[in-house]
């Protein structure tokens, strides 16, 4: 397994990882267009030449990051590849000179971004806008 920062993205292989990680139908998306508009960076974990995990960081160009979108494929969760995406993605906010990095979790994942990857627990707030 490799770990690959800022990757050409191809629109429809991600599109694709994030349906799977996520349970949902394939609808392609304009990732490349949209990463290297919003994000600061983003990460992918590739068996051979295969995208197996992704994680993208957006930030508000000063001291503050956010992870979003970390996904690793269905056939190769449990191995420890989404806490080197998310420790990886960390590193590269932390080399831009960011202070904080944020994330926003669903309670099931609580143990692996507070436990395996480090995070503090917070309060923040939610607001649907649709």
């Amino acid at each position: 397994m490799e770990i690959r920062v800022r990757f050409a993205v191809d629109d429809r292989e991600l599109s694709r990882l994030h349906a799977l990680a996520f349970g949902s139908a394939v609808e392609v998306q304009p990732w490349a267009a949209r990463l290297e508009r919003h994000a600061l960076t983003w990460v992918g974990a590739f068996d051979n030449d295969l995208l197996i995990g992704f994680v993208q960081v957006c930030w508000d160009g000063g001291a503050h990051a956010f992870v979003l979108d970390t996904a690793v494929h269905p056939e190769y969760g449990r191995q420890g590849i989404g806490k080197r995406l998310v420790w990886a993605a960390a590193a590269e906010a932390r080399a831009a000179g960011c202070e904080w990095l944020h994330v926003d979790f669903e309670p099931h994942l609580a143990d692996f971004y507070l436990k395996a990857c480090g995070f503090s627990h917070t309060d923040a707030g939610l607001l649907k806008l649709r």
